[in-house]
């Protein structure tokens, strides 16, 4: 008997589940802490959750992180940033294969008309992880969307273009000082002003989301702050898993930025992470579902020595004429 001849039964996540499925998180070879409970719930008002859980003979094998939208429609869940099918080291093609069949019979028999399907990008896989790339693609899944992430194999830095390097001696001259702080209020009035007068925008976590959510993972989210003469002028939020240091927020003063303050920090964090991590990940560059890239956005991020990761997007479903 093979992987595929065995039944897979899918279950919708409920509160009973949440040890089991953080537990399963912390054993995945491909998870992350934003899909434990904690860290999706904190938005839980915003979403309808329909996160799945399927089991083969009794055995959790597979979770996936998810949320319905117009009665009809599933996603990867879209309070995250990806977030495709979590597995641990047993996983292996056939079984994989088997799990994509059992959730096309499960958005059948609940009327779902569409899937989109983040998919967890390589930096954040601990042992090869893309069976599921395999089985969208035998299914006629569609990469609608392809962003691109720029990243840093810290073990095999690229040397920094002369404008950074410039910069960061720029900013060591003139006394800039770093440190790591739990001083968010500080940062996060800085990071609104940034964002609301370059994008009309606010920053995706409130101030007292991310307190919320440092506070359940103070392992996993740093904040760095740089400072010259006792004042704030720039900042930046980590995400840190196993693998990976992660830019989550960054923002700098017009001061700042005069002075080169948050290339120093990113410089100072990157050169302590050697050791720690396999990749800083400076995070995507795109605008209009990937079509576009903010060119002076991307342009730092390669002077850092960051190349390409992809992060994909994929659909599946009645705009792709595959019937589920």
């Amino acid at each position: 008997m093979t992987e595929i001849d065995v039944e897979i039964i899918v279950a919708q996540y409920s509160h009973v589940h949440k040890h089991v499925w953080d537990s399963f998180v912390d054993n995945s070879k491909n998870g992350h802490f934003m899909f434990k409970r904690d860290y999706m719930e904190y938005h839980c008002d915003r979403f309808v959750d329909n996160s799945l859980m399927f089991f083969r003979k009794n055995k959790l094998v597979a979770i996936l992180p998810a949320n319905k939208t117009d009665g009809e429609i599933l996603h990867s869940h879209q309070g995250l940033t990806f977030g495709g099918l979590i597995s641990n080291k047993d996983m292996k093609v056939e079984l994989m294969l088997s799990i994509f069949d059992s959730l096309k019979k499960y958005l059948n028999d609940h009327k779902i008309k569409e899937f989109y399907y983040k998919r967890i990008p390589s930096i954040y896989h601990k042992l090869p992880s893309d069976e599921d790339k395999y089985a969208l693609f035998r299914l006629g899944a569609d990469l609608w969307r392809c962003d691109i992430s720029s990243t840093v194999i810290l073990s095999k830095r690229i040397k920094y273009s002369d404008s950074r390097k410039s910069i960061i001696t720029r900013a060591k001259k003139n006394g800039v000082e770093i440190s790591e702080s739990k001083d968010y209020a500080a940062y996060w009035e800085m990071l609104n002003k940034v964002i609301e007068e370059r994008h009309g925008a606010k920053p995706v976590h409130s101030l007292a989301e991310m307190i919320l959510l440092e506070k359940r993972f103070p392992k996993n989210i740093k904040l760095y702050l740089a400072h010259f003469e006792g004042k704030c002028i720039a900042g930046a939020v980590f995400y840190c898993t196993e693998e990976t240091i992660h830019t989550q927020y960054l923002a700098t003063s017009d001061f700042g930025r005069q002075i080169g303050a948050l290339d120093y920090l990113l410089d100072e964090v990157m050169t302590n992470s050697i050791g720690t991590y396999t990749y800083f990940d400076f995070g995507t560059s795109n605008e209009d579902d990937g079509t576009a890239i903010n060119a002076g956005l991307i342009f730092q991020k390669e002077g850092f020595g960051g190349r390409g990761i992809v992060h994909e997007f994929y659909k599946w479903g009645k705009t792709n004429n595959v019937n589920l």
